[in-house]
């Protein structure tokens, strides 16, 4: 977060921002970095373990069906990221699905590292400007080709259905440049 300001005319932006973070259920540590320590927090996230993926979806396509809302197959409801699971949607998941989350608040300064595949929603309070950075580590490849698989069902319409990671193509460029070291060092490597 490399960026948190405050809208002009909101005398009342502190409560807000307090109940947000109460509500958010975030623990007390966190509370009294914005009461006591006067620091800035930019954005509210939870974040789910990839595992609880399939729980989570079947838990929002539930709640959909109970508002009437249709569920096209060709529609992911975390892909298409038209809920926010706020505190009685997140007791509800709890509670009928055994899943709950990490309530993180991102200060001035703080970063926030979402593991692969990790559901994840977030709330930003006032005005923010964050940097952002995908990256593919060789023990989360497996998890990165299941996502990519899962975007390519979503409608071709779909902000998803690109494979934005680009998965093949880290892996082609990592085999490549290991055989090219290996090769510039092949003399010594053959020496006993």
């Amino acid at each position: 977060m490399v960026y948190v300001g405050i809208p002009k005319g909101q005398a009342d932006q502190e409560e807000e921002v307090l109940k947000t973070i109460q509500d958010g259920d975030s623990d007390e540590l966190t509370i009294k970095r914005f009461t006591e320590s006067r620091e800035k927090p930019g954005a509210l996230w939870h974040i789910y373990a990839a595992k609880d993926t399939e729980k989570i979806r079947e838990f929002l396509k539930k709640v959909a069906e109970e508002q009437g809302q249709e569920n096209p197959v060709d529609h992911d409801p975390i892909h298409d990221q038209s809920w926010y699971l706020d505190r009685p949607l997140r007791k509800r998941l709890h509670q009928e699905y055994g899943v709950q989350g990490w309530a993180i608040v991102q200060f001035l300064g703080d970063v926030v590292f979402i593991p692969a595949g990790a559901p994840h929603q977030a709330r930003t309070r006032g005005i923010c400007i964050k940097v952002a950075e995908d990256f593919v580590s060789p023990e989360h490849v497996k998890h990165c080709f299941w996502l990519t698989q899962e975007f390519r069902y979503l409608s071709h319409t779909h902000t998803n259905h690109e494979d934005k990671l680009q998965v093949k193509n880290v892996i082609y460029h990592a085999v490549k440049d290991a055989v090219g070291i290996l090769r510039a060092n092949e003399s010594s490597l053959s020496r006993p």
